[in-house]
């Protein structure tokens, strides 16, 4: 998600965010293994009641952007177990298990429902100590576990069909770190489904409590003494696009086989998918389309496409780099990322024949503003008095408030062109209305 301090040419990569993580937990608590968490029960996350009465100072709160669309959103939680799959970060006889939720347009009367945490108690805590921020936010100083989306806990489907996005976050995220723009896609109507990539989130918590816990310090430390951090790099690839694949299937599951709640289980119209995500999410994106026919348009929000960690190595190439694509296909780049400047953005470009692709440019943007940080840290900036240097190196120098419309008229024009039939793919005015973005030739 974030960059690592020195520079453009490590900051995309396919855990440009876990890499942060490793550069700057050495002193941290061990991270790996699945185990029951004892971080604090109740709201306030990981800087809770303990925090405040220690130092006499509350931890700061924070709020999410109001979705634009015209329907309430609805939310519901899915535990899926691939039986078929053992999972490849923790070994033996344990089968991939992952968590996903599904955001939807939700009927009116949906205010009587509670609003979704952000993350629950356990991951808050995990978020905390293991977030892709660095020094920028100190520890213990934010209530994560306070922050509420606006999506409401098992509100009723609105009728209809629905298309359906996937949503892929930045390596060391949490699947909850792009509410601002699911929940607006599925305040427009869209049932969007967010994956947490088990062990490579800080954590992630599955009922009754129990919390799997990132390893991938643990990876790329042992990586990095071999000489093999390529292969990892393949790796973690090669799971994410398994994970998504695994995740349609599940939700291609009719009758008593299907893990969604009756209302959602009729309403999800498969026959229209995209994907999206961020960072090693958008790459995830892209992958997944090229390897799955089900996935009919991507949107990569600046993600480097190649097993790389240096947005100008032509070496080590993804199949979609090699191959291109043959659907629909929209890079987001922050300021100065194109397929000019970004190595596997200009393969997959060279590559695709016949496909619509366009590259547009968030200016001011930074890696980081294509998630919830991009509302979340200007507002930490006021109430932390966070450095002015740190905050433009995460989230760019781009008004957020302007930044976050022109992101969510981009991923929504996309997808109306793409799955609904509707507009040309572009948000309409461009670039009038959102002077922001650029259209590279």
């Amino acid at each position: 998600m974030a960059e690592r301090a020195g520079g453009r040419g490590t900051r995309r990569g396919v855990l440009a965010g876990a890499l942060v993580l490793a550069g700057t937990l050495v002193a941290a608590p061990a991270v790996a293994g699945c185990a029951p968490d004892a971080g604090r029960a109740g709201g306030g996350g990981a800087a809770g009641p303990e925090h405040a009465a220690a130092t006499g100072v509350q931890p700061a709160r924070l709020t999410l952007p109001v979705p634009s669309g015209r329907y309430p959103v609805g939310t519901v939680s899915l535990r899926l177990v691939d039986h078929g799959r053992s999972d490849p970060w923790v070994g033996g006889r344990a089968r991939r298990e992952l968590m996903v939720s599904v955001r939807y347009p939700a009927r009116a009367g949906a205010r009587r429902y509670p609003r979704a945490p952000q993350m629950s108690a356990r991951e808050a805590t995990a978020f905390d100590a293991l977030n892709n921020f660095g020094e920028l936010v100190p520890r213990g100083k934010v209530a994560w576990g306070a922050t509420l989306t606006t999506a409401r806990e098992g509100a009723p489907v609105a009728a209809g069909r629905l298309p359906v996005v996937l949503y892929s976050p930045g390596a060391g995220d949490p699947r909850s770190f792009g509410s601002t723009l699911c929940d607006d896609l599925a305040s427009r109507g869209y049932a969007v489904v967010t994956v947490d990539h088990t062990y490579e989130a800080p954590a992630v918590e599955f009922p009754g409590g129990r919390v799997a816990r990132s390893v991938m310090r643990a990876e790329l430390a042992r990586a990095q003494k071999t000489g093999r951090i390529t292969q990892l790099l393949r790796k973690v690839s090669g799971v994410r696009v398994a994970d998504t694949r695994f995740v349609l299937d599940e939700l291609a599951k009719r009758g008593p086989a299907s893990p969604l709640p009756a209302g959602l289980r009729d309403a999800l119209d498969l026959g229209r998918t995209g994907m999206f995500g961020q960072s090693a999410g958008g790459f995830t994106a892209a992958q997944a389309m090229h390897d799955d026919r089900r996935i009919r348009a991507a949107v990569n929000m600046d993600g480097v496409m190649g097993y790389t960690q240096r947005d100008d190595d032509p070496s080590n190439p993804s199949t979609v780099g090699r191959d291109g694509v043959d659907r629909p296909l929209l890079l987001l780049g922050s300021e100065g990322d194109t397929h000019r400047t970004v190595a596997s953005w200009g393969a997959v470009w060279r590559h695709s024949r016949g496909a619509w692709l366009r590259d547009l440019t968030l200016r001011g943007g930074r890696h980081a503003g294509f998630t919830d940080a991009q509302a979340l840290i200007p507002q930490l900036a006021r109430e932390l008095h966070l450095p002015r240097k740190g905050v433009v190196e995460t989230v760019g120098t781009v008004d957020p408030v302007r930044a976050v419309g022109a992101q969510r008229a981009c991923v929504a024009a996309f997808f109306d062109r793409w799955l609904r039939g509707r507009g040309d793919g572009l948000p309409a005015g461009l670039p009038g209305r959102y002077p922001e973005l650029r259209v590279v030739p």
